[in-house]
């Protein structure tokens, strides 16, 4: 009985040990529960503790609920939250406009060359975020943006004209003059303010997202959804370099490894998603979906790159930034 009870006690507390020695990382995103990015980083969690064999055990923490997305970018940089996929966030770095600049991508062969692994935008994001102590383990292509209007559209594919909509934008200068340049009255207003700003007719809609981000969030209030691909949509995996230095080697290569194949999974679905979620827009809600021709696309793209370009390239460092998009659209 002796025996039998030894040994039971050292099964205990070398389970006790393996226990201790996992570490729980938080990742924060900004979806709600069950949305697209929630179930995949789910599945991305399992597939780390996998690998890892019970080692990383990720916890996923949706609707902001760690903060908005600008202050978990600061947390993550010292170290206060350990992991985050979501937007850039500007207010630290105006030089991470480059990630959201409009009209860079036309398509979505377009989009994976200038954002993908081997891109120019996933190099230069990587740079970026090394420079605030925060290491990018992969880029989430999410869609093209478009408009929501919580009202009738007012000639929805000239942008020669001012339609006199007041839309808010998200606080960064690219999204503003875009709205701007497109015929709106951009306003910017706060992410978690922005559906009572619409509810209230303090503004008749949003420029920053597209259709999935639409859906979830303003849903009640998107009459018109205008698919202009104003901006590709692309979040990052980011991960405190406090906290990745925090496990071993091996566990480090085995996270990256995770996060390369959660990134290309996403490239593969990407693209069908977005028409999904535009299909869902309309046969659920009820929105009119406007269809744009490849004419009023292209008066949109070039409008913007003529007069937005520049007032956002003075914003981030004009050298700096031209020699990038020049990379990017070659």
């Amino acid at each position: 009985m002796n025996i039998l009870s030894g040994a039971t006690a050292v099964v205990a507390i070398v389970g006790l040990a393996c226990a201790a020695q996992a570490t729980e990382l938080k990742m924060s995103h900004v979806r709600p529960q069950g949305a697209t990015i929630d179930v995949e980083l789910k599945d991305f969690a399992r597939s780390v503790k996998d690998a890892t064999d019970g080692g990383i055990d990720i916890k996923i923490f949706a609707a902001s609920a760690l903060g908005d997305y600008t202050v978990v970018q600061e947390a993550v940089s010292v170290g206060a939250v350990d992991m985050a996929t979501q937007p850039a966030a500007t207010g630290t770095d105006r030089q991470m406009q480059i990630a959201s600049f409009p009209f860079l991508a036309s398509n979505w062969d377009e989009a994976r060359k200038i954002y993908g692994p081997e891109g120019v935008l996933h190099q230069t994001m990587a740079e970026l975020y090394a420079k605030q102590d925060i290491t990018m383990l992969a880029a989430y292509p999410v869609y093209f943006g478009g408009i929501s209007l919580n009202r009738d559209p007012i000639d929805p594919g000239d942008p020669s004209k001012s339609n006199g909509i007041k839309v808010r934008v998200p606080g960064i200068k690219s999204f503003q003059l875009t709205g701007q340049a497109l015929g709106y009255i951009p306003s910017p207003i706060p992410f978690s303010e922005a559906f009572t700003a619409i509810q209230t007719g303090v503004v008749d809609g949003v420029i920053g997202s597209g259709a999935e981000g639409y859906y979830a969030s303003f849903r009640d209030v998107t009459k018109t959804y205008i698919p202009a691909n104003t901006h590709f949509e692309v979040w990052f995996m980011i991960i405190s370099n406090e906290s990745l230095s925090s496990i071993d080697a091996q566990e480090q290569d085995a996270l990256k490894l995770a996060a390369a194949n959660f990134e290309a999974q996403r490239w593969v679905v990407a693209e069908e998603d977005q028409g999904k979620w535009e299909q869902r827009l309309a046969d659920e809600l009820g929105t009119n979906v406007v269809e744009l021709t490849d004419a009023q696309l292209a008066a949109m793209a070039a409008k913007v790159r003529k007069d937005v370009w520049p007032q956002v390239l003075a914003d981030i460092d004009a050298e700096w930034g031209q020699d990038i998009l020049d990379k990017a659209r070659n």
